[in-house]
Formats: C-alpha cells, sequence, structure tokens
C-alpha cells in the first residue's frame, strides 16, 4: 500500500547503498510524472529530467559522481536538468496554452481580462526579467530596480545569476516530488551534487546552456546504506511564528 504524505516524507532517507534488487522502470517513470507536477517560477517549467537505466550510461555516470557507493550500487540514476535557456520556448508554450483554453465564443469579460494579463505577463514581463546580453542586461536592470525599490516594493533579483538560482529552485523542487513519490512506493533515493557536471552533460549529450541540478540514485536500500539515525536541528531554533 502507498506511503502517506507524511509516511513517505518520514520514511525518505539519503540512501549511500542499495541492494543488487531490481526496480521497476515504469514505476520510476511515474514518479518522475509527479515530479513534473511540482511549483515552479512563473510555470516556466526549466527543467528536464533524464532517466538512465542503460547500463553503460550508468557506468559512466557513476565514473562521473567520483564513483560513490550512492551512484555505484544503484539500480537507475536519474539527473535533474535546469534549462533557463529554454524561457522563451516554455513562454511560448504557456501562451498557447492560454490561447487554446480562451479558444471559445461566450467568454465572460473577468476571463478575457483573465487572459489579457496572463499573455501580457508571458510576452512583457518574462522577457523583461529573463532576456540579458552577457550578463550586462542583468546588472542594468538589477540597479534600475533597486532605485525604483526606493519608492515601491518591486522584484528585485534581474541578475542572470539570480535567474539561474529561480530555475535551480524550480529543479529542487520537482526532485524532492520525485524522491517523496519514490519513498511512497518504498523506493529509494540519494540525491547527489558531488559529480563532475561537464562529464555529465557530456554523456547525455546535453546542450551548453543547460545545467545540473543534481544526480539522483535510486533502488532499494540496503541496511548498511543508511549512515546513521537522522539527525535535524531542534524545531524550536528554527521555527518562527511572526
Amino acid at each position: 500500500m502507498e506511503k502517506t504524505v507524511s509516511e513517505a516524507i518520514a520514511y525518505r532517507r539519503s540512501t549511500r547503498v542499495y541492494k543488487d534488487e531490481a526496480i521497476d522502470t515504469k514505476k520510476v517513470k511515474q514518479c518522475l510524472v509527479n515530479a513534473s507536477l511540482a511549483p515552479t517560477s512563473s510555470n516556466l517549467q526549466l527543467w528536464e529530467f533524464y532517466h538512465v537505466t542503460d547500463k553503460t550510461k550508468l557506468k559512466q555516470l557513476t565514473a562521473a559522481c567520483f564513483n560513490q557507493s550512492a551512484a555505484k550500487t544503484a539500480q537507475q540514476l536519474v539527473v535533474v536538468v535546469a534549462r533557463k535557456d529554454l524561457w522563451r520556448k516554455r513562454a511560448a508554450a504557456n501562451i498557447a496554452f492560454l490561447n487554446k483554453v480562451y479558444d471559445k465564443e461566450g467568454l465572460s469579460e473577468r476571463d478575457l481580462k483573465r487572459k489579457a494579463m496572463a499573455t501580457k505577463y508571458y510576452k512583457k514581463l518574462i522577457p523583461t526579467v529573463y532576456a540579458d546580453f552577457l550578463g550586462i542586461f542583468g546588472q542594468i536592470k538589477y540597479f534600475t530596480f533597486q532605485i525604483i525599490g526606493l519608492f515601491r516594493p518591486i522584484y528585485r533579483q534581474a541578475r542572470r545569476s539570480d535567474m539561474r538560482i529561480v530555475a535551480h529552485k524550480s529543479a529542487g523542487l520537482a526532485a524532492q516530488n520525485f524522491m517523496v513519490s519514490m519513498a511512497a512506493i518504498g523506493y529509494d533515493t540519494c540525491p547527489m551534487e558531488g559529480s563532475d557536471t561537464l562529464r555529465v552533460k557530456q554523456i547525455l549529450d546535453l546542450p551548453r546552456g543547460s545545467e545540473i541540478n543534481m544526480v539522483i540514485g535510486c533502488g532499494i536500500r540496503d541496511d548498511k546504506g543508511i549512515y546513521g539515525p537522522r539527525f535535524r536541528i531542534p524545531f524550536e531554533d528554527i521555527y518562527y511564528e511572526v
């Protein structure tokens, strides 16, 4: 029986060693479908998921992950990729979706305004925030927004580095959806930041504009795969009710 959300979160641990036991590729793929339903900034979905099952690719990626056991013993790997470079394509997809949803007669004035506002958002605001050239436009926007911010609230994260963070935050949320979904069906994962990201991109034949968010080992935990009891900072030290 699939675990509840709370049960899955409690069950999930970073598993460093997996049993030599196959896992169902279709079930892992469904967990990636769940990942694609994660919240994402401006619904741009600037992510891709590479589900690696090929033995040769697994071996190559293991080496790129420094042969750490979470990769070496994994039955499958999932590489979460941030694709900030696809913002134009994703914005266009959102506009096409809006046109399809609102392509009907008898729309209320409220619906027409909603469509116009959303379309303007993707045609005007998104290019304003994401468009850049060698980081120069980003710096200009950043300082301009800081000046405007002296007089009213404004979005301030406009530099190229800021937009990279936005894309990686969304990718991280998707990765968490995936890992909790895996835990819910009794599968285990280990998110790995330790990798030669250039080699990972070369192995997967990824374009220059892509960025590796994390590599996730997948399998069924071995008893020695959990390195000790879970430690967390006391909740009262990190929780503030305002």
